[in-house]
């Protein structure tokens, strides 16, 4: 029941009872990414993803983004695309966790380049 009302009224949990009625009424599937998210066009040429879990934009992979914004209507497949050794697979935002960036710290204290007026 929980899952029906998270369905309704939020839209960061996948998609919404909307987003559903849309999909039904005037979505085509358009294909689908290496991480699950399903891409959908309307007759009027609207598109939109469904995430799979955890909705974040930076989850669209570099085939599909070009397709998203429209620059291109050809969707490029995983195989045309040259991967280079140096590119990363995609990892959700790290701010608060362990691996999130700091800058340079000296012994966990920052070392202010300035004075502060109160001591």
């Amino acid at each position: 029941m929980l899952t029906v009302f998270k369905q309704i009224f939020t839209w960061w949990n996948q998609q919404t009872f909307g987003t559903r009625l849309q999909i039904f009424f005037s979505g085509k599937l358009v294909g689908e990414d290496k991480n699950g998210n399903k891409y959908y066009e309307s007759k009027s040429g609207r598109r939109w993803v469904v995430y799979n879990g955890e909705v974040e934009a930076s989850k669209i992979p570099n085939e599909w983004y070009s397709w998203m914004h429209y620059m291109n209507n050809k969707i490029e497949n995983d195989h045309n695309l040259k991967k280079y050794d140096w590119q990363k697979d995609h990892l959700p935002n790290q701010t608060g966790s362990e691996n999130s960036y700091h800058p340079k710290k000296y012994n966990n204290v920052i070392k202010k380049k300035y004075k502060s007026w109160k001591s």
